[in-house]
């Protein structure tokens, strides 16, 4: 399975303000059982933008801001994961966990302590999986859920490719 994080961190520079507010920037990727461990998509890529150093976060998120506006990132130097990660979008293959049958903590649960702001899922989990109440926890949460059609046969064969039935 697959995960994106794309943050959309608005601009503290008010003459770039309208340019920049809504500028994605990809800020990790992850894959299943990428990092060791019976790891998922959605952990790994929380695992890579929270490894992230302060300086690779002001790179990703303000150097197109600084190069255009003229001026440096001293304003936005102090900015966290924790504040980028409430301007993140998720986009996942499979909806995120919510049972961990590993005793790894459920993706679902990590999503939400990050507060991310939307998620967008390719296929709810199959019941021969695990019972799944990912998306359920996400929008209790206050995370917006889009359910995104048209690519669930494509993503439910990702997920089985590599599964033992």
């Amino acid at each position: 399975m697959g995960c994106v994080l794309v943050a959309r961190y608005p601009s503290s520079n008010p003459n770039a303000e309208q340019q920049q507010q809504q500028r994605p920037v990809i800020l990790a990727r992850g894959y299943s059982r990428e990092l060791p461990g019976n790891t998922h998509a959605e952990a790994n890529a929380l695992t890579k933008a929270r490894n992230l150093s302060p300086e690779q976060l002001s790179e990703l998120l303000f150097s197109t801001t600084c190069a255009s506006a003229g001026s440096g990132s001293s304003n936005n130097k102090y900015t966290t994961i924790d504040d980028v990660l409430k301007h993140t979008d998720v986009y996942t293959t499979l909806e995120p966990c919510s049972v961990r049958t590993s005793g790894l903590a459920p993706c679902a649960d990590a999503l939400v302590a990050s507060k991310v702001s939307r998620c967008f899922i390719g296929v709810g989990e199959p019941d021969d999986f695990v019972q799944c109440e990912g998306a359920q926890k996400l929008k209790e949460a206050g995370c917006q859920v889009i359910w995104v059609k048209g690519l669930e046969e494509e993503c439910l064969a990702a997920a089985r490719r590599g599964r033992q039935e």
